[in-house]
């Protein structure tokens, strides 16, 4: 049976100051009717670049030097642009990482649904509007009359990756490309969206380029399994086989990196002292108005402590107060209730003196936003050095302990690769000799061979400075490799707290037991959950 995408040795350059880049060189795919083909890689191997090929949507700089791209027998590398733009939406269709990059901030989701039937379709406006409506309808979103009115700012991550998703399947294609869709989404909206997508597949027979760096995912929604290593298909097997008995040492490599909750990456150390103690804290967002209360409880009234050298893992949904309360405890959020430094009680961000602050550093989820742009990385970690009391000269031994070269110092930031940066994050906190780091999703936006790494890294800076961290993640199986004990958020509230090995319990809270049902584990390693 001929295959409906069919890539046979494509290569594709860019064309930079610094030379010429080889991004795809040889690749060779093929997706037949109604199945799902996983692409997996590390950041930087080819995986978006070839899905924008599919897509007829390269830069100005790309060169297609060799190869071909068959659609359904048609040659997508000789289209012009009229026909691009017919087949894109209409048989091609994709969905982005980012649904809030993806979706136009001017306009209304109905306008944006109802534009792709008018354009594709040749629906009338009135017809395309309750097409879209029944549209949301089918993808779960509650009251589809209202969103369609909603502009994305209104709607929650779900929603709006639920709305492109709504976009993708509106013309029936033949082809979806999934880009990294649930990377930006918690673990229990990224698993109802997956479960979406199967639903919506069964219904539809569509096929798929399903990308992502995960490949437990992967491995349970695809048919078959690619490895991109450099540009290059080092592997493509069944999805069971990938990891069964991958081939190739790359792929060998990205199987190890996958977090395994059965795997301990720590040893179980004894109950240490207290080190900050939380007493009833709460975080109120918004102001009180003259006629009403607009606050919204980021958390409330909660209560644990963090001992010496502990991992405290911190989890749940979006929403659920895990960051907020990072940012309590850093003083970056005003609190009300009682914190407790090595028996100092604080109540209130002003409360934090230098002393304070020394000790309680944080991570933050993306280092794009929390590292300066305009400064190097040798000024970037001159300020908290020159805070509490360090010297310049420390700058090669803080990039020594984050395995980072000397010559770094030079750098700036986007010059610098994303586990570089966060690289940079992490000795900026060190810098300042903290009893206590907190670590906000410090490993969302990472493939997994890198996320292992700096997992390694901060396994290894506790080790050597006996640092505790507050580990604040929505991975699980992550988190419970390297936790001694487990904190679950919900809606604000701390609704359970128990040992990392015993998470699993029969007896662990209902919604502890939906978190670990919606971690992706590897086909045939259900039993490790």
């Amino acid at each position: 049976m001929s295959a409906l995408l069919d890539i046979r040795g494509y290569t594709l350059d860019y064309t930079t100051r610094a030379g010429v880049l080889r991004v795809l060189d040889n690749v060779t795919l093929a997706i037949h009717a109604g199945e799902v083909l996983g692409l997996v890689g590390e950041s930087g191997s080819g995986k978006s670049t070839l899905a924008y090929a599919i897509m007829r949507d390269l830069p100005a700089n790309a060169r297609e030097r060799d190869g071909s791209i068959a659609f359904s027998g048609e040659e997508l590398t000789r289209l012009d642009a009229r026909r691009a733009q017919t087949l894109r939406g209409a048989r091609i269709a994709m969905v982005f990482q980012d649904p809030s990059a993806a979706l136009n901030p001017t306009l209304t989701l109905g306008t944006e649904i109802a534009e792709t039937l008018i354009r594709h379709r040749r629906m009338t406006r009135e017809a395309a509007w309750r097409e879209g409506e029944a549209l949301l309808r089918r993808v779960d979103i509650a009251h589809p009359e209202a969103m369609m009115n909603r502009y994305p700012h209104e709607a929650s991550g779900g929603e709006k990756q639920r709305v492109a998703i709504a976009v993708a399947f509106a013309c029936q294609p033949d082809l979806i490309i999934f880009d990294e869709p649930t990377t930006a989404l918690d673990v229990i909206t990224g698993a109802r969206i997956l479960d979406l997508f199967g639903r919506l597949r069964a219904e539809t027979g569509v096929a798929a380029l399903f990308i992502s760096h995960d490949l437990a995912l992967v491995s349970r929604i695809g048919d078959r399994v690619a490895v991109i290593e450099r540009g290059r298909v080092v592997e493509t097997e069944p999805a069971g086989t990938v990891f069964a008995a991958p081939k190739q040492p790359y792929t060998r490599a990205l199987v190890a990196a996958v977090p395994r909750p059965n795997r301990r990456l720590v040893a179980d150390a004894p109950r240490q002292a207290k080190l900050v103690q939380l007493a009833d804290i709460s975080v109120r967002y918004g102001r009180p108005r003259l006629f009403s209360r607009r606050e919204t409880l980021g958390a409330s009234e909660v209560n644990l402590d963090i001992h010496e050298k502990e991992i405290l893992g911190i989890v749940g949904e979006s929403g659920s107060g895990k960051s907020t309360l990072g940012r309590a405890i850093t003083g970056l959020a005003p609190f009300e209730g009682e914190i407790r430094m090595r028996g100092r009680r604080i109540t209130a961000a002003s409360e934090m003196d230098s002393d304070y602050r020394r000790a309680v550093q944080i991570v933050f989820q993306h280092p794009d936003a929390s590292l300066n742009p305009r400064q190097r990385v040798a000024d970037i970690l001159s300020r908290p050095l020159a805070l509490f009391g360090g010297a310049k000269t420390e700058i090669p031994r803080l990039l020594d302990e984050v395995r980072l070269p000397a010559a770094f110092a030079r750098r700036y930031p986007h010059q610098l690769s994303g586990g570089e940066k966060q690289r940079v994050a992490i000795a900026r906190a060190f810098a300042a000799k903290p009893a206590l780091v907190v670590c906000d999703e410090v490993t969302a936006s990472l493939d997994v061979s890198v996320q292992a790494q700096v997992i390694e890294l901060l396994l290894a800076l506790r080790a050597e400075h006996g640092t505790a961290y507050a580990f604040i993640t929505h991975d699980l199986n992550l988190v419970r490799q390297i936790a001694h004990r487990i904190a679950v958020m919900r809606r604000g509230r701390l609704v359970d707290l128990r040992d990392a090995t015993t998470i699993a319990a029969t007896d662990a809270h209902p919604y502890t037991r939906e978190l670990i049902a919606a971690c992706p584990v590897p086909v045939g390693e259900e039993t490790s959950q």
